[in-house]
């Protein structure tokens, strides 16, 4: 009976000593896991970095060289397709029998192309990316100018090349993917020799039309012109999809893999961390460029890029008419430019350029590079701004003093600084516009400052074109005025973006 007590009570105390060597080692387990693992508030956040500072960190190298060289042919393409009316507009004025307002339709035919499609190629942009808009814009504008080559008539002629103009609309995105891709501090220097590549492209064009046209005629002209843009298209394999943009719609992962081969190019490394930014909820929106922030810089803008492109093709258009039927106030004329001819006169339906005409040409369009050093130092000495106002300033002086009887030498002289201060006006407008946007907006805010820059191409050949048979002065007066009020207005511009840092979201 004794032993049968026992048992139970043995049982019972071995469990007791069990339990609490069970309690003992989860006490134990709790204090271990407690001082391993500190509190959450204590630890240190994760290391993390946004694509303006790996941009920034990754500098400049080769990647860059290579992003400059070929989105510098998108420059030489797009000059080649506008200085070509220049170059052939006395070729088809004597096929066709054309009077003056029918060569100004076919310029106007182009920048409208150029406008309706501008918007609408920025708002793709924003929102399927630049790297597609670009190549697109390529292949299209390289198919319709071949297509213009074997127009049959005038009609097939300007709706051939207002669909050229469509194309190159989407071509002037390159502008958008080479600026989202160089550094802040680098962007003063780069950016505006991007006018070496315009002013290549305006040479060889000229040159083409000085060699072809003679024996081969104007068709040829048009059928080589577009090699550059078949060369490109199997180029730009070698150019990825903007990392800004990349992350602006979401897609963190191929913006890291980009960034990563522009770093690996450049011997470079990434912030240490990982590319955290935040989701832009809209991308393409057009009320972000009439929102509070950016309504008066926008307005300001469309006006500066009108006055751009009216001014910069009137210099081009202007010095083709002047030389074209001899209208230029000379005092050592020769027997070339002697005689003056009119529409009234009959006489202005074949006249080709000669030698000389193309020469002034070539000379004139080396200005677009002449002052290149000096466009550099204002923006990096004044600003965006103050760089405008000085250029349209001596714009608008300029066209005034072409009304000023001199030497063939001194109207060569005047049309190269003005073509030199245009051109320079043309590329700090470009650069301002591409840095004031923020990501979600800049290809379409681009898209919305070309389309008014067109609105100035469509006029600008009325003017240079049309009132210019009749008076000199009176064609050249509105040029000067629409600079002098473009001035006044870059002064009232409420942000100026030396040295900033590109904007993600509104």
């Amino acid at each position: 009976f004794v032993l049968r007590m026992e048992d139970p009570m043995k049982t019972q105390l071995v469990s007791a000593i069990h339990l609490q060597e069970v309690e003992l080692q989860e006490k134990a387990s709790e204090k271990k896991t407690s001082t391993s693992s500190p509190d959450p508030a204590c630890v240190p956040p994760a290391e993390t970095f946004t694509v303006e500072e790996a941009v920034e960190t990754i500098g400049f190298g080769r990647f860059h060289v290579l992003l400059f060289f070929i989105m510098g042919g998108t420059s030489i393409v797009e000059a080649m397709e506008i200085m070509l009316l220049a170059v052939i507009s006395p070729e088809i004025r004597c096929e066709w029998r054309l009077e003056d307002w029918q060569v100004a339709l076919v310029s106007m035919m182009v920048f409208l192309g150029f406008m309706v499609c501008g918007v609408l190629a920025g708002y793709v942009a924003d929102r399927y990316g630049r790297w597609k808009v670009l190549l697109g814009g390529f292949v299209w504008s390289s198919y319709f100018s071949l297509l213009t080559s074997f127009a049959p008539s005038y009609g097939w002629f300007i709706f051939l090349r207002s669909m050229v103009g469509c194309g190159v609309a989407a071509v002037s995105q390159g502008f958008i993917l080479k600026t989202e891709f160089i550094p802040a501090r680098h962007r003063a220097l780069l950016l505006p020799l991007a006018t070496v590549f315009w002013m290549a492209g305006s040479l060889l064009i000229i040159l083409l039309g000085m060699l072809l046209v003679p024996s081969l005629g104007w068709r040829w002209v048009i059928r080589i012109s577009i090699t550059p843009s078949l060369i490109l298209i199997f180029l730009f394999k070698f150019i990825p999809e903007s990392a800004r943009y990349n992350v602006s719609a979401g897609n963190v992962p191929a913006a890291m893999k980009t960034l990563e081969k522009i770093a690996a190019m450049n011997r470079s490394s990434l912030p240490p961390g990982r590319l955290v930014e935040s989701v832009p909820s809209e991308r393409g929106n057009w009320r972000i460029l009439l929102s509070s922030y950016f309504r008066r810089t926008s307005v300001l803008l469309w006006y500066s890029w009108f006055v751009a492109s009216f001014s910069y093709y009137g210099s081009v258009l202007s010095s083709s008419e002047l030389l074209e039927k001899n209208l230029l106030c000379v005092t050592d004329a020769g027997e070339e430019h002697a005689v003056k001819h009119r529409l009234e006169d009959g006489l202005c339906y074949c006249i080709s350029f000669a030698s000389s005409d193309y020469e002034t040409l070539l000379i004139s369009s080396l200005g677009e590079v002449a002052l290149v050093p000096l466009n550099i130092g204002l923006l990096t000495v004044f600003g965006r701004k103050m760089t405008m106002v000085v250029l349209q300033l001596l714009t608008a002086l300029f066209f005034m003093l072409l009304n000023i009887c001199s030497t063939m030498l001194g109207f060569t002289v005047l049309l190269f600084l003005l073509r030199s201060l245009v051109s320079m006006n043309f590329n700090v407008v470009y650069i301002y516009t591409a840095e004031v946007y923020p990501t979600v907006a800049r290809s379409l805010g681009m898209g919305f400052c070309t389309s008014f820059s067109r609105i100035g191409g469509m006029i600008a050949p009325f003017i240079a074109q049309v009132l210019m048979s009749r008076s000199v002065v009176q064609a050249l007066c509105p040029f000067a005025l629409a600079s002098l009020l473009c001035a006044l207005g870059s002064i009232l511009l409420p942000i100026e973006t030396r040295g900033r840092a590109l904007l993600v979201s509104n």
